[in-house]
């Protein structure tokens, strides 16, 4: 087994691959990348043409694993995503066509576009890693992960995405426009061809199975799992939020936590990478009250409000609590 310090070089050599296409967002890379080691699945959202659909590739081409594209639209049927069984009339019997949700990272793109029925085909597959059509269940291939992109609810001909759906996305992350003269790298970068052809892989799909597993020893201490749990709780409690974040989601910043803190050269978590994950992993499974919602407060700015009256551990030294 590598050691953590070997690891975290492996990660930073992905995302400097993904950066070269990607212009300017490292936050939003880094926590796309946190995903994808924590075997979770990612939510983009962001108006269009600002690089959700490019940063998927990216990823999947710098970590060489398979990739298939779901175009969501409203006419897109459960089936066109799972795959469908066909009656053989030569052999008598039905055999089974898997669809694109047989690959590695699949990426559903503007998902909120297809009706709410067609989305629920990828819960068993975001959950379980399997599907099961006519009674019948396949497993996945493993790494699996689903990258979805969505545009803001407010677009027409938008379907907003279940909770139920929402939950099982370990992580939100918005893109939002780049700064002037990171637009201009990008200019210059596309004058010739797309940059993403000259991409090249990092690693290979067993190596990331590997890092998968390791990160899972990062140690947390009781007490940052105390605090986790104390944020998610925060949530549930607070006047302006109809309903607050699932067990789910304290899983979900324990998981991207420790991959922070091994992304980092550390073995341990430490608060500062809890706090900086809390809205990318918290904020999308929040739902605000229509009271507080006509006032515009957001999920994100509840996030900040409750970090800033959840007590937080004690400071640490080489992973141990000061005492």
């Amino acid at each position: 087994m590598q050691s953590i310090q070997d690891l975290s070089t492996a990660v930073q050599r992905v995302i400097a691959n993904v950066e070269r296409v990607i212009v300017g967002k490292a936050e939003a890379v880094a926590f796309s990348l946190i995903a994808v080691i924590c075997r979770g699945h990612v939510l983009f959202e962001d108006v269009p043409g600002v690089g959700k659909t490019v940063l998927t590739k990216s990823i999947a081409r710098s970590i060489g694993c398979t990739f298939k594209r779901i175009q969501f639209t409203p006419d897109l049927l459960p089936s066109d995503v799972t795959g469908v069984s066909i009656y053989n009339q030569k052999t008598g019997n039905f055999e089974f066509r898997a669809g694109p949700i047989m690959s590695q990272i699949v990426l559903a793109d503007e998902i909120n576009r297809a009706t709410p029925k067609t989305q629920s085909a990828l819960l068993e597959a975001m959950e379980e890693a399997q599907i099961t059509i006519d009674g019948v269940t396949y497993r996945l291939p493993e790494p699996f992960m689903v990258m979805a992109t969505q545009n803001p609810i407010e677009y027409e001909g938008t379907f907003p995405l279940p909770e139920a759906q929402l939950d099982r996305f370990m992580m939100s992350i918005k893109l939002g426009y780049p700064k002037a003269a990171d637009e201009v790298n990008i200019l210059d970068s596309h004058q010739h061809h797309h940059p993403l052809e000259d991409l090249v892989q990092i690693m290979t799909a067993d190596e990331l199975i590997l890092i998968q597993r390791q990160v899972r020893s990062v140690h947390v201490d009781p007490s940052i799992r105390e605090y986790i749990v104390a944020i998610a709780q925060a949530t549930r409690n607070h006047p302006n939020i109809y309903l607050g974040v699932s067990p789910r989601g304290s899983l979900a910043m324990f998981r991207a936590s420790q991959a922070l803190a091994a992304m980092r050269s550390r073995g341990y978590v430490i608060p500062d990478d809890v706090k900086l994950l809390t809205k990318p992993t918290l904020a999308h499974r929040i739902i605000v009250t229509p009271a507080a919602r006509v006032r515009s407060i957001t999920s994100a700015s509840l996030l900040d409000e409750i970090l800033q009256t959840v007590p937080v551990p004690n400071a640490w030294v080489g992973g141990g609590k000061v005492r």
